[in-house]
């Protein structure tokens, strides 16, 4: 499969059999993954994860990522934004997030929760002279409930907002991931106050069935 070729899907399916002590869900999941052409992608083009192409695709239509530019993710592991931001131009990508990422040429790596109170200062404490995009692709565990699952990751989108609004220079952008219909009114009115542009984008590799979606706020107004 070249590099610039879409997925097609049309490899043989793959089935999983329901080993002992394996929940019908797991097997599912890992039957979903080995047959997942994005996932196979990823695999042949050393990208850490299938998330990658997510902003291969956000950035190809938006145009996010600027050579030189100070990026910041936060949800990061394994790594995949990571990659696609530094081999797009960025020159420092600071990362965050509860599990591990390997590391990677010109990427600083904080491994914490970034709710905890100490988390923001310490990405301030190694970003520098401010950033030019946030990336968001942090989630909740999930309880299966719509509502539930909703109100948690907004939580995190308005936190991971607010601290952009902190450290973005002017014309920054931010993107973050969302679930069913996208951030709450209140949260996109303020967006669209702060930002340029404010829209909502679904890429190709986001699964169809999943209710995730990402804002992508562009032309950061920063308050003197």
């Amino acid at each position: 499969m070249s590099k610039d070729k879409k997925p097609t899907g049309r490899e043989p399916t793959k089935r999983v059999k329901t080993a002992k002590g394996r929940k019908l869900s797991s097997t599912r999941w890992l039957q979903r993954q080995l047959n997942d052409p994005y996932v196979q992608k990823a695999q042949m083009e050393g990208y850490r994860s299938r998330a990658a192409y997510k902003l291969k695709e956000i950035d190809e239509k938006l145009e996010l990522v600027q050579k030189g530019m100070t990026v910041v993710d936060l949800g990061a592991a394994p790594g995949g934004w990571c990659q696609v931001a530094l081999e797009r131009g960025a020159s420092h990508v600071v990362a965050l997030d509860l599990l591990p990422v390997d590391e990677i040429e010109n990427l600083t790596f904080l491994q914490m929760d970034f709710m905890d109170d100490d988390a923001p200062q310490a990405l301030v404490d190694v970003i520098g002279d401010g950033v030019d995009l946030v990336l968001s692709d942090m989630a909740p565990n999930t309880v299966g409930h719509k509502q539930t699952d909703h109100l948690r990751i907004m939580v995190l989108v308005e936190a991971a907002y607010e601290f952009a609004c902190e450290i973005l220079k002017p014309q920054g952008a931010f993107l973050a991931k969302v679930w069913q219909g996208g951030a709450q009114h209140e949260l996109l009115a303020q967006m669209k106050k702060d930002f340029t542009t404010v829209k909502h984008i679904k890429p190709p590799s986001s699964r169809q069935d999943s209710s995730e979606s990402f804002v992508v706020c562009q032309g950061f107004r920063k308050n003197s």
